[in-house]
Order: C-alpha cells, then structure tokens, then sequence
C-alpha cells in the first residue's frame, strides 16, 4: 500500500509539473506571435498602432490555448479586450493570467531597445490584482542582494546595504530608472552617492527583470511607475529569485481610502508574495526591440527569429529559447503573417 501511494504521489508531482512546463511553452506561442506581429511597427511612431496589433495577434492566441484562463492584469488603452475578469481558452485547467502584449509601446513606436512582450500564468487566485493606485514606488533587486532592501527606507541605505550584499562599493552598482520628472530628485540622491546610472523611457517590466538577471548591466531598479506593471513584474522577479518591493503611492484621500479598504496599509511596503501569492507561476517573455534581456525579432527573406525567455517560479527553471520561424512556403503568404 506504501509503495502505491509513494507511485501515486511521484504521479501527481510529474503531471503537475508537467502541466506547469506546459503552460509556460503555450504562453511562449502568445508572446512570440504578439512580438513578430509588432516588430513590423519598430521606429514607425505610431504608438496605437503598435498596442492594437500586440494586443490582436495575443488574443488570438490566448484563445486557443489549452486553459481556461482569467485574465487578472491585461494592457492598457482603449479598444482593449484583453480585460480583467475575461475568461479565454478552450481547455479546462483554471488558471489566473496577467498579459502584457508590449511592455514598452513608447519604445517600439520610437524604435528604441528594451521592449519586450510578457504572458504569466498561475494557479487560480495566485496573481492578484494590482492595489487601487494608479502608481507605487518600487525596488527590485537580483538575488545576491535578496533581503537588503526596504522600500520604506531610503535610496542611499538601499544603496548602501545592496553594495554590502553584493561585496562591491556603491559607486559600482548600476541603477535603473524611469526618465520622468518626478524622480528628478531621486536621481541626484542616487548621482549624489557616486552610482552608476541608466534612464529608460518606458518598460517597467523589463527594468525590473534586468535587476535580476545575471549580465544585464543592471544591478537596481529604483522608482515608481504602473501599479499592474508591478503584479507582472513580480512574477518575473520571483522567477529569476531576486526580490521586488512596492509601495502604494498615494496621491489623495480617495487614493488613500481605497487602498485602505482593499486591505493594504498607505505606508507599508508589499512584499512579492503579497502581490504574488501562487506557487505555480509560469512566465513567458519575448523580446521585440532587443536589448540587455533579449535580442529583438529579427527578419529574414520567409522567415523570421525570436529570442526568448520561458521560467517557472517552483522550480526556478529559467529556459532560454532562440525560435526560427519558418512561417509560409511562398513569399506572399509570409508576408500575410509577418
């Protein structure tokens, strides 16, 4: 009787994690089809153009996959259908979704680095919605310096105590930022203490993840931005086992109010595993412009070739995945797709 339940338990275990490793690979066919529909409007500056066709070609996608899936966090911008509380797919296990067609519509339509687009998946009530503010500050970090940081403190004790964790001085670490007016005097602080800096103009998501990830150039994300750009990228944070912090960033009463009553304290930091609280976090990325996560879509004559990033929270697996994309027999057909 033992050895059939210990059979039983090691069957459950690998469906599982096989169901897991499914999900991340289906999501990865949503990401790449969004990524090489909107790497046609790279450097075009037409920023509606470039969100509607992520958002079309994902939804496609998404609604043959083998889930039924509700969506929790999706883009914004008007024609959107991609809407919290939608349910798509065509399968029967239940999961929650965040998805992001273009994390960085500013950076396709500009023909700048950095975009990428984003799918996650978990099991249901394991992605939650993103606190009642438009905006939260925020700290991410990789996982050297897991456990240094407190939103709640201030940039230069951040600094400090992420320099110690990672056994270097401060003037070594390279932090990124928003280029907005509000962090202006968050910038000199960071100037002011001899760190390194980079400004980006948009992504949220993806400066979060260049925090975490091993050879970026990035070693800190400081500052505040989207408060569903936060959900997003704390699954990817968790993922790659470094650690984001957030910060409602409350703006009036009725801010104030609201977030009260959605349970969450004004002043108090939230940590990845109260905005993420599922085990079964599967995350797909694909990158559209290239940049120091992953290169972008690249063209050839019938083809075409993405680069991404498949993880899975319980295991910490982390798989890298170069596709060529032999998309039609004849040109014309290619064309249609690309």
């Amino acid at each position: 009787m033992a050895a059939m339940t210990t059979v039983a338990r090691s069957a459950a275990v690998t469906a599982r994690i096989g169901r897991d490793r499914h999900r991340g690979l289906e999501l990865l066919r949503a990401t790449e089809a969004a990524a090489l529909s909107v790497g046609r409007w790279l450097g075009r500056g037409d920023k509606s153009g470039t969100r509607d066709a992520g958002q079309r070609v994902m939804e496609e996608a998404l609604a043959g996959m083998p889930f039924d899936g509700r969506i929790v966090i999706g883009p914004d911008g008007p024609n959107n259908r991609l809407v919290p509380e939608r349910r798509i797919g065509v399968g029967r296990d239940r999961v929650d979704l965040a998805v992001l067609p273009v994390d960085g519509v500013s950076l396709v339509a500009g023909g700048l680095s950095q975009a990428l687009s984003i799918a996650v998946a978990a099991e249901v009530g394991g992605i939650l919605p993103p606190p009642p503010v438009a905006y939260m500050h925020k700290i991410a970090v990789g996982p050297q310096a897991r456990g240094a940081i407190d939103v709640s403190d201030t940039p230069e004790n951040n600094l400090r105590r992420i320099a110690f964790a990672m056994n270097v001085q401060v003037q070594d670490l390279t932090v990124v930022l928003l280029d907005r007016p509000r962090h202006q005097a968050l910038l000199e602080r960071v100037r002011g203490l001899g760190a390194r800096v980079a400004l980006a103009s948009d992504g949220d998501v993806g400066m979060a993840m260049m925090a975490a990830w091993p050879g970026s150039g990035i070693d800190v994300m400081l500052g505040s931005g989207g408060a569903s750009e936060s959900i997003v990228a704390a699954c990817a944070i968790r993922c790659l086992g470094g650690e984001l912090q957030c910060r409602p960033w409350v703006r009036h009463e009725d801010e104030a109010a609201a977030i009260r009553a959605a349970g969450y304290d004004p002043e108090a930091p939230i940590s990845m595993d109260q905005l993420v609280p599922g085990r079964e976090v599967s995350i797909a990325v694909t990158g559209i412009s290239g940049g120091g996560l992953l290169r972008g879509v690249l063209y050839h004559n019938w083809w075409a070739e993405t680069h991404s990033l498949v993880m899975r929270a319980q295991s910490g697996t982390v798989r890298e995945i170069s596709t060529k994309h032999h998309v039609a027999l004849q040109p014309e057909d290619a064309r249609k797709v690309l």
